[in-house]
């Protein structure tokens, strides 16, 4: 039961203090997030998305996502072989889904469909 992946999307990195998640980021790239709200900030670097969650677990570490077709399919077949459930499949906005599994030796795996996203 195999998932297609397309390349890899996104990169989020947990930012349990933004603003100074933020400042470091907005420093290292020389230019501002396009996207910047408490809840998440998202800079578009060479066509992908490197994000920071001020919700993230640091102790799981950057997440990587995937893209796919269908990402509920994906956590779906993930699950099938062997990876755990971390974040279950949803709607983030703007028509784009994610899922998070753990695979058996305990990486986070992210899947995303994003129906905006077009190769650089």
């Amino acid at each position: 039961m195999s998932v297609e992946f397309q390349g890899l999307r996104t990169v989020i990195y947990p930012a349990p203090d933004l603003a100074a998640a933020k400042l470091w980021w907005t420093s290292v790239l020389g230019f501002e997030p396009y996207f910047d709200e408490p809840f998440y900030v998202g800079y578009e670097v060479a066509g992908y998305e490197l994000a920071l969650d001020p919700d993230g677990d640091p102790k799981d570490g950057p997440i990587v996502y995937w893209g796919v077709d269908d990402a509920a399919d994906a956590e779906v077949r993930l699950i099938a072989a062997g990876a755990e459930p971390h974040t279950p499949c949803r709607e983030v906005g703007g028509g784009i889904e994610v899922a998070v599994v753990r695979n058996p030796v305990g990486d986070l795996v992210g899947v995303i469909r994003n129906p905006h996203f077009t190769l650089a």
